[in-house]
Parts: structure tokens; sequence; C-alpha cells
């Protein structure tokens, strides 16, 4: 059985002052949350890492980094290596964001670089997947997330499920007041899984996908109460706490819930079936 992943993403938000009051609230709130086998991490700022990992050792909640360079080290002024987020208390990074792709101009070579480098330093790579308006109104957005899954696994080698996760963004989705539904969610948490079956068939029923397009409180029961979808990675909502562990509570119900789903085989299309 997959457990939940939530992962907040607070993206260039706060100080580490601010930061670190945040936790000072929500990880006594997050231990008297029911959480069970839900996994919470929280991709910060690079600044904030080395603080608010020292915070919460030992304890339920991770800090994860936002990006990473696709070099160990070297003359690349700004850039932070995953040695640095490792060192500093990292134990995730996302990589291939949309706003990354769209605004960094990061193209699929570059996304599978630098997953290549968070494995070097023992960090689990979030690979971001995820099709625009308009590649999803000319039709081609099973082919754009597809395409993209395929280029940012190509140079990992994972030998067990937890070495990655993906997740899935619906760019349409975010910001264009168009809704993505949980319908649309399983539908390509589907396709990314029937390909993960393709790319890494004894680890693919075992690998986290996450939903990226605006998981709140309100909707967070429906999309995590999908077969194929394990998770979310959480932006704005990830930002208050109370929203957050909302989030987890509603993870967390799902998944005691279903204690079986994932006991049955996948059949020959990705469906499952009851055992015999």
């Amino acid at each position: 059985m997959r457990p939940p992943l939530i992962a907040g993403n607070w993206k260039m938000h706060t100080t580490p002052s601010e930061a670190l009051a945040w936790f000072g609230r929500f990880v006594p709130a997050l231990a008297e949350t029911p959480h069970a086998g839900v996994e919470v991490l929280v991709h910060v700022p690079a600044t904030h890492v080395a603080a608010l990992a020292a915070r919460v050792q030992g304890g339920d909640l991770r800090v994860g980094g936002q990006d990473l360079s696709a070099h160990d080290q070297g003359a690349y002024t700004g850039e932070v290596s995953g040695a640095m987020l490792r060192d500093a208390g990292a134990t995730h990074v996302i990589v291939g964001h949309s706003e990354r792709r769209a605004l960094h101009h990061e193209d699929d070579a570059t996304v599978a670089a630098k997953a290549a480098a968070a494995r070097r330093h023992g960090l689990v790579p979030i690979v971001c997947v995820g099709e625009t308006e308009s590649e999803r109104d000319d039709g081609q957005a099973e082919a754009v997330v597809l395409r993209q899954l395929r280029a940012g696994l190509a140079e990992l080698a994972p030998t067990d499920p937890h070495e990655l996760a993906i997740a899935y963004e619906p760019v349409w989705a975010i910001g264009t007041g168009r809704t993505a539904t949980a319908g649309d969610a399983q539908a390509m948490a589907a396709a990314i899984r029937a390909e993960l079956r393709d790319l890494l068939p004894t680890l693919a029923d075992g690998v986290r996908i996450l939903y990226g397009g605006s998981m709140k409180p309100a909707n967070a029961a429906e999309l995590l109460a999908q077969d194929d979808v394990d998770g979310g990675l959480i932006g704005g909502a990830s930002l208050n706490e109370h929203d957050l562990l909302a989030i987890v509570r509603a993870a967390a119900e799902t998944h005691a819930a279903v204690p079986a789903a994932d006991d049955r085989r996948p059949g020959p299309n990705g469906a499952k079936e009851d055992p015999t």
C-alpha cells in the first residue's frame, strides 16, 4: 500500500524567522492531528532548510528543497547543490516545477540532469510534469505529460519506489479560471502509472503520484480518494497551517478508509483486480 505524501511548496514566501515561527505552531498541531500512515513534507527556500530541519529533527515532519543545480560543485554563482541541501537536512527536492520550466526555460534534459543530481546526493526527487492550457486544448495533454515523464526519469535507476515521486501539475488549471476535477486528476495519474509500468516495471505500483493543481481542504478528500493519486504537492494552501493540517487529516482519513485498495493486483490495463 502506498502511504500518502503531502508535500507543501512555499515557493518564495517567508523569511527564515517567519518560517521558524510557523513551524513552532505547526509541529505541535501536527502531533495532535490524526495522520497515521501519512508522510508530511514542506519544501522551503534554500535559506531556510538548515534551521527548519534542525527544528523538526526526530519528528514526523520533514523538510525539502524547491530546486537544485544539475552540477555538484563549481563556478555556478547563486546555485545550490544537492550536497548542500542534503547536508543542511533536506530529504527531498522538487525538480521540473512548472514555474521553473516556464519562467527559467528549463527543458526536459535539464530536469533529467537535476533529478540525477538529487539521487547522487541521497535526495528524493519529486519530478513535476504537466501540460499547458494550449497543449490540453490541442489534445496533446497525455502525450506532453508522458514525454516529460520519460525524459525526467531517463538518467535514474531507482531500486526502491520511494526513491522518487511524480507530481502532476495541470498548468491549465492554475490561475486560469478553469478547474481540474478529481476525474481529470485520476485520468492523468492512471496514464502516468501505466507509463511507469513500462519504464520501471518492478517499482511502478509503489511510486507515489502527487496531484499539484491547487489542492485545498475543500477538494482534498475527493482528490485523494482516487486510485492513483497518492498525495498532493500543495502550493498556497501550505502556507496556512490550518489548511495544511486539514489536508493531512483528509489524507489520513482516506488512507484509513481504503486499506485494501492497493492489495488488489494490477490487471492488464492497469485496473485493479481482486486477489483470487
